[in-house]
């Protein structure tokens, strides 16, 4: 079983920055796609940015300008740096490994963004 572990989340006032981490012991990671996606409350979990093995980003016209994903595959890491957060932002924010060429993909157990107006 995959096991990806986020952290980072917090509580944070409107116009803050936070820089969310997930990472993993798993060899697949630098031949998968990574994505954070995010669920708040009452609401479907609707995926906010996407980068490829090979580092090419994409992100939901939401928090494009403001949030940015990167990767590190030595360290098994996939990053997200939440900037000029609104409280619309608040959710709990999950990251998810899809190996290239794969169905299934895996969750990791989600972190809480809270941000205060």
């Amino acid at each position: 079983q995959v096991q990806l572990v986020e952290s980072g989340g917090g509580l944070v006032q409107a116009g803050g920055s936070l820089r969310l981490s997930c990472a993993t012991s798993e060899s697949i990671f630098s031949i998968s796609t990574m994505r954070w996606y995010r669920q708040a409350p009452g609401k479907q979990r609707d995926v906010v940015a996407t980068i490829t093995r090979d580092g090419s980003t994409n992100y939901a016209d939401s928090v494009k300008g403001r949030f940015a994903i990167s990767r590190d595959n030595a360290k098994k890491t996939v990053y997200l740096d939440v900037n000029s957060l609104k409280p619309e932002d608040t959710a709990v924010y999950y990251c998810n490994l899809q190996r290239v060429g794969a169905i299934v993909s895996y969750w990791g157990q989600g972190t809480q963004v809270v941000v205060s107006s």
